[in-house]
């Protein structure tokens, strides 16, 4: 009897499931690990592994775990655009209302990944590449990524990571950055107040709904980023991260 066309989706679902769950462990895994996370027999995991190898979006390590193969880098890469893209208006009219840099960033693997700004007007601002990647502990957007993780993945990412200083006011235990993200989630917003950079302060809100950890900042100087901007800048910016919440669904 020929497959059902039920058959092919379930398959299809099946192979995102995998995608997902390796990246979900950390980038490799067992196919005993992944057996147990999907709940599928071996054999059935074995043979979508071996079309995804084949396809170029696994590959099987020397030690034969499993990883995410280079193809989709490629797809990241354009998906990450097309994102940034969606949501440019936002950020600029973050920018017109507060006047200083917004970015949007999500998380790649175990690091932060900025994938859309709009500058601030002003000639002192705060630059930073659409494509750089930093770390999540000393961002204000990496902060706010990880407030919406748990405490044991927030650990296994710092397992595998650790916390090098970018200042001498970043973040250096993971008591400390556990902390700071209770904090985080317990007012709704994450600051990056010197970590990153000497002399610039950010406020960051994580983007609900978004398909992959997704969070919004708001970012300048500290003498112009103080207390009295960050009571301006807090409500636009919940309204921001709603806003691109919805285009996002849309």
């Amino acid at each position: 009897m020929a497959d059902s066309p039920n058959d092919g989706v379930k398959s299809v679902a099946r192979v995102f499931d995998l995608l997902e769950l390796i990246a979900d462990a950390g980038g490799d895994v067992t196919l005993s690990e992944l057996s147990t996370m999907a709940e599928l027999p071996l054999p059935t995991i074995h043979r979508l592994l071996r079309t995804l190898v084949s396809l170029g979006y696994a590959r099987q390590l020397a030690n034969r775990r499993y990883a995410l193969g280079p193809r989709l880098v490629r797809l990241g890469e354009v998906a990450n655009r097309q994102f940034g893209h969606l949501a440019k208006p936002q950020l600029k009219t973050l920018v017109d209302r507060l006047g200083e840099t917004a970015n949007l960033a999500t998380i790649d693997g175990d690091q932060v990944i900025y994938v859309s700004q709009a500058p601030s007007p002003h000639a002192m601002r705060m630059f930073t590449e659409v494509g750089r990647r930093s770390s999540l502990h000393t961002t204000s957007v990496g902060k706010a990524i990880l407030a919406t993780l748990d405490d044991e993945t927030v650990r296994e990412i710092v397992a595998r990571t650790g916390l090098p200083k970018s200042t001498e006011f970043s973040i250096d235990s993971v008591e400390r950055l556990l902390d700071d993200l209770r904090l985080s989630r317990e007012r709704g917003y994450a600051i990056d107040d010197n970590e990153q950079e000497i002399g610039v302060r950010c406020y960051a809100m994580a983007v609900p709904g978004a398909p992959v950890p997704t969070a919004v900042s708001v970012s300048g100087p500290v003498a112009r980023v103080d207390e009295a901007f960050a009571e301006r800048a807090i409500p636009v910016l919940r309204e921001t991260v709603l806003d691109i919440s919805t285009a996002i669904s849309s």
